[in-house]
């Protein structure tokens, strides 16, 4: 699950709606809602689509911090040009190599974010005030066809930068895991195996009661999981 972005607010579409309608349509839902408690999540409010993937791109397959790390540097790289925390895509272009050497970027990512660059110069990556506009299917289209970014990528722009309300990302791995302990009978101490985990089919078919509001649902998916974390406490034994 992405790490929360700058400035960050509640996203535009009712959520208590979407409480209400979940809570009606699937009991199971119901009560992990009630166990997790209120929906806080919160969208982006300053991230351009080509720097909220410019981020994606940067944190694949990396923990958190040392992702973090390296973002932060590639940020501080372009200040002298920008003096903030922004940057635009001819700016990586223009970038040297060793610039995203030091900051800390693999030869891959470097180049998926030029990929990315270029196709925002030309269109395929969408303006904000443009992608807004469009489907979350368009969405998807358009920018998996950028060099390192699959549609998993896509729904979390959508999710938690554009507020969409009706995205099941199923091959989220948090997702599934906690699909499986709300509804297939995993227990928080279970060692997971990928048998253990549902097929996208099989969460689909449940969503289907979840519309239009499985944005919703998946985040109380993740909710699962950590609520999970906190049940496997290791036994002290006390002293006599």
């Amino acid at each position: 699950m992405p790490r929360p972005l700058a400035s960050p607010r509640p996203p535009r579409y009712d959520s208590a709606l979407a409480l209400s309608h979940l809570a009606a349509a699937d009991p199971k839902l119901a009560r992990l809602i009630q166990r997790a408690g209120p929906f806080t999540l919160r969208i982006s409010s300053t991230q351009s689509p080509f720097e909220a993937l410019v981020e994606s791109i940067v944190y694949q397959q990396l923990h958190g911090k040392a992702a973090a790390t390296i973002h932060r540097r590639l940020l501080e790289s372009f200040y002298p040009l920008t003096r903030d925390e922004h940057f635009a895509a001819q700016h990586i272009l223009d970038a040297p190599n060793e610039q995203l050497r030091a900051a800390g970027l693999s030869h891959n990512k470097s180049l998926a974010l030029r990929d990315l660059a270029a196709k925002t110069l030309d269109g395929t990556v969408p303006t904000l005030a443009r992608i807004r506009r469009m489907s979350d299917e368009a969405i998807i289209e358009h920018l998996t066809q950028v060099r390192g970014i699959g549609k998993w990528t896509v729904e979390m722009l959508l999710i938690f930068r554009l507020g969409r309300p009706n995205v099941l990302p199923v091959d989220d791995y948090g997702v599934r895991k906690g699909f499986a302990l709300t509804f297939l009978g995993l227990k928080p101490t279970d060692k997971v195996t990928p048998a253990d985990l549902p097929k996208p089919d099989v969460m689909r078919t449940r969503a289907k009661r979840w519309q239009p509001w499985q944005s919703v649902a998946s985040w109380y998916l993740w909710r699962a999981c950590d609520l999970a974390k906190t049940k496997v406490t290791p036994i002290v034994a006390s002293r006599p």
